[in-house]
């Protein structure tokens, strides 16, 4: 379960990245990075490796 979560993390950050210099999405897009950086973080705390 918590690949899945880190698996998640990651792809909402590439849709971050994509949105954020290709496309300039406005809000929604530091909303994804948000949720994903909070996805790490929690991946970080419970013990996990990051990478």
């Amino acid at each position: 379960m918590s690949n899945l979560l880190y698996i998640i993390a990651i792809i909402l950050l590439i849709i971050w990245a994509t949105g954020y210099f290709a496309y300039n999405a406005g809000q929604v897009i530091h909303i994804l990075l948000f949720i994903a950086v909070v996805a790490i973080l929690l991946r970080f705390i419970k013990g996990g490796k990051i990478f």
